[in-house]
Protein backbone atom coordinates (compact mmCIF):
# COMPACT_ATOMS: atom_id res chain seq x y z
CA UNK A 1 0.00 0.00 0.00
CA UNK A 2 2.66 2.44 1.09
CA UNK A 3 4.43 1.50 -2.46
CA UNK A 4 1.49 2.30 -4.16
CA UNK A 5 1.10 5.84 -2.62
CA UNK A 6 4.87 6.49 -3.42
CA UNK A 7 3.98 6.11 -7.24
CA UNK A 8 1.04 8.11 -7.22
CA UNK A 9 2.53 10.60 -5.38
CA UNK A 10 5.89 10.36 -7.85
CA UNK A 11 2.88 10.64 -10.68
CA UNK A 12 1.38 13.37 -9.82
CA UNK A 13 4.60 15.34 -8.86
CA UNK A 14 5.99 14.44 -12.88
CA UNK A 15 2.67 15.68 -14.41
CA UNK A 16 2.69 18.55 -12.17
CA UNK A 17 6.51 19.35 -13.33
CA UNK A 18 5.19 18.76 -16.69
CA UNK A 19 1.61 20.78 -16.70
CA UNK A 20 3.18 23.46 -19.08
CA UNK A 21 3.37 20.55 -21.72
CA UNK A 22 -0.05 19.03 -20.88
CA UNK A 23 -1.38 22.56 -21.89
CA UNK A 24 0.64 22.88 -24.65
CA UNK A 25 -1.01 19.71 -26.27
CA UNK A 26 -4.25 19.46 -24.47
CA UNK A 27 -5.47 22.81 -25.92
CA UNK A 28 -5.40 22.22 -29.83
CA UNK A 29 -7.08 18.64 -29.20
CA UNK A 30 -9.99 20.06 -26.83
CA UNK A 31 -10.67 23.25 -29.88
CA UNK A 32 -10.04 19.89 -32.58
CA UNK A 33 -13.72 19.93 -32.95
CA UNK A 34 -13.39 23.79 -34.99
CA UNK A 35 -11.51 21.89 -37.74
CA UNK A 36 -13.29 18.39 -37.46
CA UNK A 37 -16.91 19.91 -36.70
CA UNK A 38 -17.51 23.15 -37.99
CA UNK A 39 -14.46 23.13 -40.94
CA UNK A 40 -15.02 26.52 -41.98
CA UNK A 41 -12.69 29.22 -42.64
CA UNK A 42 -14.27 31.07 -39.84
CA UNK A 43 -13.77 28.29 -37.27
CA UNK A 44 -10.60 27.75 -38.69
CA UNK A 45 -8.99 30.91 -37.89
CA UNK A 46 -11.03 30.84 -34.63
CA UNK A 47 -9.19 27.73 -33.52
CA UNK A 48 -5.85 29.96 -34.30
CA UNK A 49 -7.08 32.56 -32.03
CA UNK A 50 -8.29 30.84 -29.34
CA UNK A 51 -5.01 28.23 -29.00
CA UNK A 52 -3.16 31.98 -28.97
CA UNK A 53 -5.17 33.22 -26.49
CA UNK A 54 -4.85 30.28 -23.72
CA UNK A 55 -1.05 30.10 -24.53
CA UNK A 56 -0.71 33.85 -24.31
CA UNK A 57 -2.76 34.24 -20.91
CA UNK A 58 -0.95 30.92 -20.00
CA UNK A 59 2.63 31.82 -20.86
CA UNK A 60 3.55 28.45 -21.43
CA UNK A 61 5.53 28.84 -23.98
CA UNK A 62 7.23 31.98 -24.78
CA UNK A 63 5.21 35.02 -25.86
CA UNK A 64 6.80 36.08 -28.75
CA UNK A 65 7.12 32.68 -30.33
CA UNK A 66 3.43 32.34 -29.48
CA UNK A 67 3.59 35.21 -31.97
CA UNK A 68 4.63 33.45 -35.04
CA UNK A 69 1.57 30.81 -34.82
CA UNK A 70 -0.08 32.54 -37.73
CA UNK A 71 2.93 32.17 -39.84
CA UNK A 72 2.34 28.33 -39.60
CA UNK A 73 -1.47 27.92 -39.52
CA UNK A 74 -2.40 30.44 -41.32
CA UNK A 75 -0.53 28.73 -44.96
CA UNK A 76 -1.98 25.41 -43.03
CA UNK A 77 -5.77 26.48 -43.50
CA UNK A 78 -5.35 28.26 -46.09
CA UNK A 79 -6.34 31.26 -44.78
CA UNK A 80 -3.84 33.39 -46.26
CA UNK A 81 -0.15 32.86 -48.14
CA UNK A 82 3.02 32.89 -46.20
CA UNK A 83 4.33 35.98 -47.48
CA UNK A 84 0.86 37.44 -46.93
CA UNK A 85 1.24 37.10 -43.01
CA UNK A 86 5.19 38.31 -43.31
CA UNK A 87 4.32 41.34 -44.30
CA UNK A 88 1.59 41.37 -41.16
CA UNK A 89 4.84 41.17 -39.04
CA UNK A 90 6.39 44.57 -39.73
CA UNK A 91 4.60 47.13 -39.96
CA UNK A 92 4.68 51.29 -39.38
CA UNK A 93 4.68 50.63 -35.47
CA UNK A 94 7.75 48.78 -35.81
CA UNK A 95 9.43 52.02 -36.96
CA UNK A 96 8.14 54.55 -34.48
CA UNK A 97 9.21 51.91 -31.63
CA UNK A 98 12.78 51.97 -33.02
CA UNK A 99 13.02 55.74 -33.39
CA UNK A 100 11.75 56.15 -30.01
CA UNK A 101 13.89 53.88 -28.70
CA UNK A 102 17.22 55.78 -29.97
CA UNK A 103 15.70 58.31 -27.96
CA UNK A 104 15.01 56.19 -24.93
CA UNK A 105 18.81 55.06 -25.01
CA UNK A 106 20.38 58.44 -25.08
CA UNK A 107 18.22 59.50 -22.47
CA UNK A 108 19.36 56.81 -19.89
CA UNK A 109 23.04 56.83 -21.24
CA UNK A 110 23.83 60.35 -20.70
CA UNK A 111 21.71 60.47 -17.37
CA UNK A 112 19.05 63.12 -18.50
CA UNK A 113 16.46 61.34 -17.09
CA UNK A 114 18.08 61.83 -13.54
CA UNK A 115 18.31 65.24 -13.87
CA UNK A 116 14.70 65.65 -14.96
CA UNK A 117 13.12 63.52 -11.75
CA UNK A 118 15.25 65.04 -9.62
CA UNK A 119 14.23 68.43 -10.81
CA UNK A 120 10.64 67.55 -10.37
CA UNK A 121 10.90 66.44 -6.94
CA UNK A 122 12.99 69.43 -6.03
CA UNK A 123 10.19 71.22 -6.99
CA UNK A 124 7.41 69.79 -4.80
CA UNK A 125 9.51 69.59 -1.88
CA UNK A 126 10.21 66.98 0.76
CA UNK A 127 6.86 66.53 2.82
CA UNK A 128 6.54 62.83 2.49
CA UNK A 129 2.91 63.10 0.66
CA UNK A 130 4.42 66.19 -1.64
CA UNK A 131 7.73 63.94 -1.95
CA UNK A 132 5.61 61.27 -3.04
CA UNK A 133 3.73 63.11 -5.62
CA UNK A 134 7.14 64.68 -7.08
CA UNK A 135 8.70 61.33 -7.53
CA UNK A 136 5.08 59.78 -9.04
CA UNK A 137 5.25 62.99 -11.61
CA UNK A 138 8.58 62.73 -12.67
CA UNK A 139 7.93 58.83 -13.46
CA UNK A 140 4.82 59.63 -14.82
CA UNK A 141 6.34 62.20 -17.45
CA UNK A 142 9.20 59.88 -18.18
CA UNK A 143 6.87 57.07 -18.79
CA UNK A 144 4.96 59.26 -21.74
CA UNK A 145 8.64 59.00 -23.58
CA UNK A 146 9.95 55.60 -22.95
CA UNK A 147 8.72 52.35 -21.96
CA UNK A 148 7.07 52.01 -18.80
CA UNK A 149 9.69 49.31 -17.57
CA UNK A 150 12.71 51.81 -18.41
CA UNK A 151 10.72 54.52 -16.41
CA UNK A 152 10.75 52.68 -13.14
CA UNK A 153 14.47 51.93 -13.48
CA UNK A 154 15.64 54.69 -13.84
CA UNK A 155 13.26 56.69 -11.14
CA UNK A 156 13.32 53.47 -8.89
CA UNK A 157 17.12 53.79 -7.65
CA UNK A 158 16.68 58.03 -6.39
CA UNK A 159 13.96 56.40 -4.90
CA UNK A 160 15.49 53.75 -3.14
CA UNK A 161 18.24 56.20 -2.21
CA UNK A 162 15.44 58.49 -0.71
CA UNK A 163 14.35 56.08 1.72
CA UNK A 164 17.59 54.70 2.66
CA UNK A 165 18.79 57.97 4.22
CA UNK A 166 14.91 59.04 5.46
CA UNK A 167 15.31 55.62 7.31
CA UNK A 168 18.86 55.95 8.52
CA UNK A 169 17.90 59.77 9.52
CA UNK A 170 15.04 58.12 12.03
CA UNK A 171 17.16 55.46 13.35
CA UNK A 172 20.31 57.25 14.10
CA UNK A 173 19.09 60.70 14.43
CA UNK A 174 21.27 61.92 11.52
CA UNK A 175 20.64 63.88 8.99
CA UNK A 176 23.72 64.91 7.77
CA UNK A 177 25.76 61.67 7.08
CA UNK A 178 25.71 60.10 3.75
CA UNK A 179 24.35 56.65 3.32
CA UNK A 180 27.46 54.84 1.91
CA UNK A 181 25.32 51.91 0.65
CA UNK A 182 23.68 53.88 -1.77
CA UNK A 183 25.11 52.80 -5.03
CA UNK A 184 22.91 54.52 -7.55
CA UNK A 185 24.62 53.51 -10.99
CA UNK A 186 24.67 49.87 -10.31
CA UNK A 187 21.33 49.60 -9.13
CA UNK A 188 20.13 50.75 -12.16
CA UNK A 189 21.30 48.62 -13.99
CA UNK A 190 20.49 45.62 -11.55
CA UNK A 191 17.10 46.37 -9.68
CA UNK A 192 17.15 43.16 -7.61
CA UNK A 193 20.13 44.25 -6.44
CA UNK A 194 18.76 47.15 -4.57
CA UNK A 195 16.51 44.97 -1.89
CA UNK A 196 16.33 46.26 1.13
CA UNK A 197 17.37 43.98 4.32
CA UNK A 198 14.13 42.83 6.60
CA UNK A 199 12.55 45.92 8.45
CA UNK A 200 14.92 46.78 11.24
CA UNK A 201 12.55 46.32 14.66
CA UNK A 202 13.73 50.47 15.44
CA UNK A 203 11.96 51.27 12.12
CA UNK A 204 8.49 52.72 12.93
CA UNK A 205 5.28 51.75 11.44
CA UNK A 206 4.93 54.69 9.66
CA UNK A 207 7.95 54.34 7.90
CA UNK A 208 7.17 51.27 6.55
CA UNK A 209 4.22 52.27 5.43
CA UNK A 210 5.79 55.62 3.79
CA UNK A 211 7.85 52.96 1.86
CA UNK A 212 5.19 51.23 0.49
CA UNK A 213 3.18 54.26 -0.61
CA UNK A 214 6.18 55.42 -2.59
CA UNK A 215 7.19 52.14 -3.99
CA UNK A 216 3.45 51.47 -5.19
CA UNK A 217 2.78 55.03 -6.73
CA UNK A 218 6.48 54.82 -8.83
CA UNK A 219 4.66 51.69 -10.39
CA UNK A 220 1.33 52.61 -10.96
CA UNK A 221 2.45 56.43 -12.20
CA UNK A 222 4.39 54.66 -14.73
CA UNK A 223 1.45 53.17 -16.31
CA UNK A 224 -0.16 55.80 -16.05
CA UNK A 225 1.96 58.46 -17.43
CA UNK A 226 2.52 55.85 -20.40
CA UNK A 227 -1.23 55.72 -21.68
CA UNK A 228 -0.65 60.07 -22.20
CA UNK A 229 0.84 59.71 -25.45
CA UNK A 230 0.65 57.12 -28.67
CA UNK A 231 4.05 56.22 -28.63
CA UNK A 232 4.46 56.11 -24.63
CA UNK A 233 2.91 52.47 -24.10
CA UNK A 234 2.90 49.47 -26.66
CA UNK A 235 -1.06 49.09 -26.45
CA UNK A 236 -1.64 52.74 -27.57
CA UNK A 237 0.87 51.66 -30.82
CA UNK A 238 -0.97 48.52 -31.57
CA UNK A 239 -4.39 50.47 -31.43
CA UNK A 240 -3.13 52.99 -33.75
CA UNK A 241 -1.60 50.32 -36.04
CA UNK A 242 -4.56 48.54 -36.19
CA UNK A 243 -6.82 51.11 -37.00
CA UNK A 244 -4.48 52.20 -40.01
CA UNK A 245 -4.83 48.26 -40.97
CA UNK A 246 -8.63 47.42 -40.44
CA UNK A 247 -9.78 50.79 -41.38
CA UNK A 248 -7.26 52.49 -43.26
CA UNK A 249 -9.70 55.76 -44.50
CA UNK A 250 -9.81 56.28 -40.69
CA UNK A 251 -7.45 59.46 -39.92
CA UNK A 252 -8.63 60.33 -36.85
CA UNK A 253 -5.89 59.38 -34.58
CA UNK A 254 -2.87 61.50 -34.24
CA UNK A 255 -0.17 62.78 -31.47
CA UNK A 256 -2.09 65.88 -30.48
CA UNK A 257 -5.78 64.84 -30.33
CA UNK A 258 -4.69 61.40 -28.28
CA UNK A 259 -2.32 63.76 -26.13
CA UNK A 260 -6.01 66.38 -25.75
CA UNK A 261 -8.20 63.30 -24.45
CA UNK A 262 -5.38 61.16 -22.62
CA UNK A 263 -3.60 64.30 -20.76
CA UNK A 264 -5.99 65.08 -18.35
CA UNK A 265 -6.98 61.72 -18.01
CA UNK A 266 -3.60 60.76 -16.57
CA UNK A 267 -3.72 63.83 -14.30
CA UNK A 268 -6.90 62.74 -12.68
CA UNK A 269 -5.52 59.44 -12.66
CA UNK A 270 -2.17 60.83 -10.74
CA UNK A 271 -3.50 63.08 -8.18
CA UNK A 272 -6.33 60.52 -7.25
CA UNK A 273 -3.71 57.84 -6.93
CA UNK A 274 -1.86 59.50 -4.91
CA UNK A 275 -4.43 60.82 -2.83
CA UNK A 276 -5.49 56.85 -2.55
CA UNK A 277 -2.16 55.52 -1.45
CA UNK A 278 -1.37 58.65 1.32
CA UNK A 279 -4.54 57.41 2.94
CA UNK A 280 -4.50 53.78 2.34
CA UNK A 281 -0.56 53.39 3.77
CA UNK A 282 0.02 56.98 5.76
CA UNK A 283 -2.87 58.67 7.17
CA UNK A 284 -6.49 60.61 6.81
CA UNK A 285 -5.11 63.72 7.70
CA UNK A 286 -4.84 65.93 4.65
CA UNK A 287 -4.25 69.47 5.73
CA UNK A 288 -1.01 68.92 4.81
CA UNK A 289 -2.47 70.16 1.61
CA UNK A 290 -2.95 73.91 3.03
CA UNK A 291 -0.53 74.12 5.63
CA UNK A 292 2.30 76.71 5.25
CA UNK A 293 5.81 74.96 5.45
CA UNK A 294 7.04 75.37 8.82
CA UNK A 295 10.44 73.51 10.39
CA UNK A 296 11.68 70.76 8.88
CA UNK A 297 11.63 67.23 10.82
CA UNK A 298 14.91 65.36 10.85
CA UNK A 299 13.10 63.02 7.90
CA UNK A 300 12.50 65.88 5.71
CA UNK A 301 16.18 67.30 6.15
CA UNK A 302 17.40 63.86 5.11
CA UNK A 303 14.99 63.69 2.24
CA UNK A 304 16.73 67.18 1.66
CA UNK A 305 20.08 66.78 1.64
CA UNK A 306 20.14 63.04 -0.60
CA UNK A 307 18.04 64.92 -3.27
CA UNK A 308 20.30 67.90 -3.35
CA UNK A 309 23.02 66.02 -3.26
CA UNK A 310 22.16 63.93 -5.84
CA UNK A 311 21.47 67.17 -7.88
CA UNK A 312 24.77 68.67 -7.56
CA UNK A 313 26.16 65.19 -8.33
CA UNK A 314 24.93 65.59 -12.08
CA UNK A 315 27.05 68.71 -11.97
CA UNK A 316 26.48 71.06 -14.91
CA UNK A 317 23.95 70.14 -18.01
CA UNK A 318 26.54 68.02 -20.25
CA UNK A 319 26.38 68.66 -24.06
CA UNK A 320 25.21 65.23 -24.66
CA UNK A 321 22.18 66.02 -22.30
CA UNK A 322 21.58 68.87 -23.92
CA UNK A 323 21.52 67.53 -27.76
CA UNK A 324 19.33 64.63 -26.00
CA UNK A 325 17.12 67.17 -24.54
CA UNK A 326 16.93 69.20 -28.12
CA UNK A 327 15.97 66.44 -30.11
CA UNK A 328 13.51 65.03 -27.73
CA UNK A 329 11.42 68.70 -27.81
CA UNK A 330 11.58 68.59 -31.59
CA UNK A 331 10.40 64.81 -32.06
CA UNK A 332 7.58 66.19 -29.89
CA UNK A 333 7.14 69.41 -31.95
CA UNK A 334 6.82 67.69 -35.05
CA UNK A 335 4.46 64.84 -33.68
CA UNK A 336 1.82 67.39 -32.73
CA UNK A 337 2.58 69.66 -36.04
CA UNK A 338 2.66 66.93 -38.31
CA UNK A 339 -1.32 67.05 -39.02
CA UNK A 340 -2.97 68.85 -35.73
CA UNK A 341 -6.42 68.84 -36.93
CA UNK A 342 -7.70 72.46 -36.46
CA UNK A 343 -5.17 73.88 -38.81
CA UNK A 344 -2.59 72.88 -41.61
CA UNK A 345 0.49 70.81 -40.14
CA UNK A 346 3.54 70.58 -41.95
CA UNK A 347 2.85 67.57 -43.66
CA UNK A 348 0.90 69.69 -46.02
CA UNK A 349 4.20 71.32 -47.46
CA UNK A 350 4.25 67.71 -49.24
CA UNK A 351 0.70 68.42 -51.44
CA UNK A 352 1.88 65.33 -53.93
CA UNK A 353 2.85 63.03 -50.81
CA UNK A 354 -0.44 63.23 -48.47
CA UNK A 355 -0.46 60.51 -46.15
CA UNK A 356 2.95 59.55 -46.79
CA UNK A 357 4.43 60.69 -43.95
CA UNK A 358 3.59 59.24 -40.35
CA UNK A 359 5.11 60.11 -36.47
CA UNK A 360 7.27 56.67 -37.47
CA UNK A 361 9.05 58.80 -40.01
CA UNK A 362 9.89 61.69 -37.93
CA UNK A 363 10.92 59.22 -34.99
CA UNK A 364 13.59 57.35 -37.21
CA UNK A 365 14.60 60.80 -38.55
CA UNK A 366 16.04 61.93 -35.36
CA UNK A 367 16.48 58.60 -34.25
CA UNK A 368 18.72 58.34 -36.57
CA UNK A 369 21.04 61.32 -35.58
CA UNK A 370 21.63 59.71 -32.55
CA UNK A 371 23.94 57.60 -34.59
CA UNK A 372 25.39 60.08 -36.40
CA UNK A 373 26.24 62.72 -33.99
CA UNK A 374 29.25 62.90 -32.45
CA UNK A 375 29.34 62.66 -27.78
CA UNK A 376 32.56 64.30 -27.93
CA UNK A 377 34.53 66.89 -29.52
CA UNK A 378 37.31 66.98 -31.62
CA UNK A 379 39.89 66.29 -29.53
CA UNK A 380 38.47 62.60 -28.61
CA UNK A 381 38.33 59.93 -31.01
CA UNK A 382 35.13 59.83 -32.82
CA UNK A 383 32.09 57.95 -30.94
CA UNK A 384 28.28 58.20 -31.94
CA UNK A 385 25.98 59.55 -29.06
CA UNK A 386 24.71 55.99 -28.72
CA UNK A 387 25.88 52.43 -30.43
CA UNK A 388 24.19 49.72 -31.95
CA UNK A 389 25.09 47.38 -29.00
CA UNK A 390 23.60 49.85 -26.68
CA UNK A 391 20.32 50.57 -28.68
CA UNK A 392 20.14 46.93 -28.91
CA UNK A 393 20.13 46.02 -25.16
CA UNK A 394 16.86 48.85 -25.10
CA UNK A 395 15.33 47.42 -27.90
CA UNK A 396 12.15 45.33 -26.67
CA UNK A 397 12.51 42.91 -29.75
CA UNK A 398 9.88 40.12 -27.42
CA UNK A 399 7.03 42.73 -27.87
CA UNK A 400 7.96 43.37 -31.90
CA UNK A 401 7.53 40.12 -32.37
CA UNK A 402 4.56 39.83 -30.01
CA UNK A 403 2.43 42.59 -31.42
CA UNK A 404 3.36 41.39 -35.45
CA UNK A 405 1.14 38.12 -34.52
CA UNK A 406 -1.07 40.50 -33.25
CA UNK A 407 -1.66 42.03 -36.77
CA UNK A 408 -1.33 38.74 -38.42
CA UNK A 409 -4.29 37.39 -36.33
CA UNK A 410 -6.22 40.58 -37.00
CA UNK A 411 -5.83 40.20 -40.52
CA UNK A 412 -6.65 36.99 -40.34
CA UNK A 413 -9.78 37.34 -38.61
CA UNK A 414 -10.97 40.00 -41.57
CA UNK A 415 -9.51 37.57 -44.41
CA UNK A 416 -11.29 34.35 -43.32
CA UNK A 417 -14.81 36.10 -42.28
CA UNK A 418 -14.34 35.90 -38.99
CA UNK A 419 -14.98 38.83 -37.97
CA UNK A 420 -18.09 39.29 -40.10
CA UNK A 421 -19.22 36.37 -37.85
CA UNK A 422 -18.62 37.93 -34.64
CA UNK A 423 -20.29 41.14 -35.46
CA UNK A 424 -23.83 39.09 -36.58
CA UNK A 425 -23.52 37.50 -33.86
CA UNK A 426 -23.33 40.12 -31.08
CA UNK A 427 -25.81 42.36 -33.19
CA UNK A 428 -28.51 42.24 -30.18
CA UNK A 429 -26.16 43.66 -28.10
CA UNK A 430 -27.24 46.59 -29.35
CA UNK A 431 -30.50 46.84 -27.46
CA UNK A 432 -28.17 47.86 -24.45
CA UNK A 433 -27.32 51.49 -23.87
CA UNK A 434 -23.93 52.76 -25.41
CA UNK A 435 -21.97 53.73 -21.97
CA UNK A 436 -23.04 50.11 -20.41
CA UNK A 437 -21.59 48.02 -23.41
CA UNK A 438 -18.18 50.41 -22.54
CA UNK A 439 -18.80 49.77 -19.37
CA UNK A 440 -18.57 45.54 -19.41
CA UNK A 441 -16.09 45.54 -22.17
CA UNK A 442 -13.84 48.02 -19.64
CA UNK A 443 -14.61 45.89 -16.79
CA UNK A 444 -13.59 42.52 -18.99
CA UNK A 445 -9.97 43.58 -20.12
CA UNK A 446 -9.28 45.43 -17.00
CA UNK A 447 -9.75 41.53 -15.16
CA UNK A 448 -8.14 39.85 -18.26
CA UNK A 449 -4.84 42.12 -18.39
CA UNK A 450 -4.23 41.71 -14.18
CA UNK A 451 -3.21 37.79 -15.74
CA UNK A 452 -1.63 38.59 -18.93
CA UNK A 453 0.35 41.07 -20.44
CA UNK A 454 -0.85 44.29 -21.77
CA UNK A 455 0.59 43.80 -25.73
CA UNK A 456 -1.52 40.31 -25.41
CA UNK A 457 -4.95 40.93 -23.89
CA UNK A 458 -4.84 44.10 -27.05
CA UNK A 459 -3.85 41.70 -29.57
CA UNK A 460 -6.74 39.17 -28.26
CA UNK A 461 -9.65 42.21 -27.66
CA UNK A 462 -9.02 44.34 -30.35
CA UNK A 463 -10.52 41.75 -33.34
CA UNK A 464 -13.11 41.03 -31.18
CA UNK A 465 -14.38 44.56 -30.09
CA UNK A 466 -14.62 46.05 -33.41
CA UNK A 467 -16.55 43.70 -34.85
CA UNK A 468 -19.00 44.47 -31.83
CA UNK A 469 -18.59 48.27 -32.67
CA UNK A 470 -19.83 47.30 -36.33
CA UNK A 471 -22.52 44.52 -35.35
CA UNK A 472 -24.10 47.50 -32.68
CA UNK A 473 -23.65 50.59 -35.25
CA UNK A 474 -21.31 52.14 -32.75
CA UNK A 475 -18.15 54.71 -34.29
CA UNK A 476 -15.65 51.90 -33.52
CA UNK A 477 -13.70 54.57 -32.01
CA UNK A 478 -16.22 54.23 -28.97
CA UNK A 479 -15.48 51.24 -27.49
CA UNK A 480 -11.52 50.88 -28.90
CA UNK A 481 -10.29 54.00 -27.54
CA UNK A 482 -11.64 53.52 -23.25
CA UNK A 483 -10.62 49.53 -23.70
CA UNK A 484 -7.19 50.60 -25.11
CA UNK A 485 -6.43 52.74 -21.54
CA UNK A 486 -7.63 49.88 -19.73
CA UNK A 487 -5.41 47.36 -20.96
CA UNK A 488 -2.57 49.72 -19.41
CA UNK A 489 -4.68 49.26 -15.40
CA UNK A 490 -2.51 46.26 -14.40
CA UNK A 491 -2.15 47.32 -10.71
CA UNK A 492 -2.97 44.16 -8.44
CA UNK A 493 0.14 41.60 -8.45
CA UNK A 494 3.65 41.99 -8.87
CA UNK A 495 3.40 39.95 -12.20
CA UNK A 496 0.85 41.97 -13.89
CA UNK A 497 3.47 44.09 -15.99
CA UNK A 498 7.26 44.23 -15.39
CA UNK A 499 7.30 47.59 -13.51
CA UNK A 500 5.22 46.39 -10.72
CA UNK A 501 7.49 43.15 -10.63
CA UNK A 502 10.82 46.00 -10.59
CA UNK A 503 9.05 47.66 -7.37
CA UNK A 504 8.23 44.56 -5.47
CA UNK A 505 11.77 43.09 -5.86
CA UNK A 506 13.04 46.20 -3.74
CA UNK A 507 11.34 44.20 -0.93
CA UNK A 508 9.04 46.99 0.92
CA UNK A 509 5.76 45.66 -0.34
CA UNK A 510 3.79 42.55 -0.59
CA UNK A 511 1.55 41.15 -2.76
CA UNK A 512 -1.64 42.19 -0.61
CA UNK A 513 -0.11 45.56 -0.28
CA UNK A 514 -0.82 45.62 -4.30
CA UNK A 515 -3.66 44.29 -4.41
CA UNK A 516 -5.27 46.49 -1.92
CA UNK A 517 -4.15 49.64 -3.39
CA UNK A 518 -4.63 48.32 -6.72
CA UNK A 519 -8.29 47.61 -6.84
CA UNK A 520 -8.82 51.05 -6.01
CA UNK A 521 -6.44 52.23 -8.51
CA UNK A 522 -8.50 50.26 -11.58
CA UNK A 523 -11.79 51.69 -10.27
CA UNK A 524 -10.15 55.62 -10.26
CA UNK A 525 -8.44 54.52 -13.75
CA UNK A 526 -11.94 52.67 -15.78
CA UNK A 527 -14.29 55.65 -13.61
CA UNK A 528 -11.82 58.58 -15.24
CA UNK A 529 -11.46 56.63 -18.59
CA UNK A 530 -15.53 56.57 -19.24
CA UNK A 531 -16.30 60.25 -17.87
CA UNK A 532 -13.25 61.66 -20.31
CA UNK A 533 -14.70 59.68 -23.11
CA UNK A 534 -17.90 60.21 -22.48
CA UNK A 535 -17.83 64.05 -22.47
CA UNK A 536 -14.23 65.76 -24.25
CA UNK A 537 -14.33 62.74 -26.29
CA UNK A 538 -17.36 62.98 -27.91
CA UNK A 539 -16.37 66.14 -29.62
CA UNK A 540 -12.92 65.53 -30.05
CA UNK A 541 -13.41 61.82 -32.08
CA UNK A 542 -16.99 62.66 -33.18
CA UNK A 543 -18.24 59.58 -31.21
CA UNK A 544 -21.54 59.93 -31.48
CA UNK A 545 -21.82 59.50 -35.53
CA UNK A 546 -21.24 56.35 -36.87
CA UNK A 547 -18.41 57.19 -39.57
CA UNK A 548 -17.91 56.56 -42.97
CA UNK A 549 -14.81 54.62 -42.82
CA UNK A 550 -16.66 52.10 -40.85
CA UNK A 551 -18.63 49.51 -43.03
CA UNK A 552 -22.22 49.60 -42.60
CA UNK A 553 -23.31 46.02 -41.77
CA UNK A 554 -26.99 44.66 -43.53
CA UNK A 555 -30.22 45.59 -42.13
CA UNK A 556 -28.34 49.23 -40.86
CA UNK A 557 -29.76 51.83 -42.96
CA UNK A 558 -26.09 54.44 -44.41
CA UNK A 559 -27.83 57.32 -43.32
CA UNK A 560 -29.09 55.82 -39.67
CA UNK A 561 -26.95 58.63 -37.00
Amino acid sequence: MTERKEILQKLCKGLWNYRSIALIVLTPLLLLPLLVVVGTKEAECAFVLLLMATYWVTEVIPLSMTAMLPAILFPMFGIMKSSGVAKEYFKDFHFLLVGVICLATSIEKWGLHRRIALRLVTMVGVNPAWLMLGFMSGCAFLSMWVQNTSAVMMVMPIVEAVLQQILKAEEGGSAGEDNPNLQLDAQVQTPTAAVSPPAAPSRSKRDLMMCKAMCIGIAYSSNIGGITTLPGTSPNLIFSEYLNQIYPQCNCINFGNWLLLCLPISVIMLLLTWMWLYWLFIGSDFRFLWRCEGEQSEREKAARKVIEDEYKSLGPMSSQETFTAVVFLVMVLLWLTRSPGFMPGWASLFPHHLGFITDATVALLLGLLFFIVPAYGPSRKYEAMISWREFQASMPWKVALLVGGGFALAEGTKESGLSLWVAQLLTPLGDLPVLATITVACIIVTTVTEVASNVATITIFLPILSPLAEAIHMNPLYVLIPTTLCTSFSFLLPVSNPPNAIVFAYGHISIMDMVKAGLGVNVIGVLAVLFAVATWGVPLFSLDTYPDWAPVLPGFNSTTP
